[in-house]
């Protein structure tokens, strides 16, 4: 049997609804490309809904295996110090969960290909 999947989205947080907006519209884009998949955002900090509770929700709904990806350009302090700590909590609380951590995004040769190819569109021929 097939386990109930889950991608969750880790993002920084901000004290402005707005910030979220982007993140938003990556989660849309992503659940319109895997319909069969659970995908949710959480923030670290300031913002709603945190890790833990999204994680929470969606093991009390049957999700087995877990796929998070810090949605950070680089693996900076906030996701080498402060992610590591909510998995170990998180596999500790709900042993029976597979959870993957993704480096963050920014560090993908396709996510730096398309933001190299966004920033030369900026240069005026």
């Amino acid at each position: 049997m097939n386990k109930k999947q889950a991608l969750i989205l880790f993002a920084h947080g901000a004290r402005d609804p707005r910030w979220a907006i982007p993140f938003e519209r990556l989660a849309d884009r992503a659940r319109i490309k895997r319909p069969d998949v659970s995908i949710s955002l959480a923030f670290l900090e300031l913002m709603e809904p945190r890790l833990t509770a999204v994680v929470t929700e969606l093991v009390q709904s049957g999700h087995e295996k877990f796929s998070i990806v810090p949605v950070f350009l680089g693996q900076g302090g906030h996701v080498l110090r402060d992610l590591p700590p909510l998995i170990t909590e998180l596999r500790e609380r709900f042993p029976q969960i597979e959870i993957t951590l993704s480096h963050a995004v920014g560090e993908d040769e396709s996510v730096q290909e398309s933001i190299a190819d966004y920033c030369l569109r900026t240069i005026a021929d």
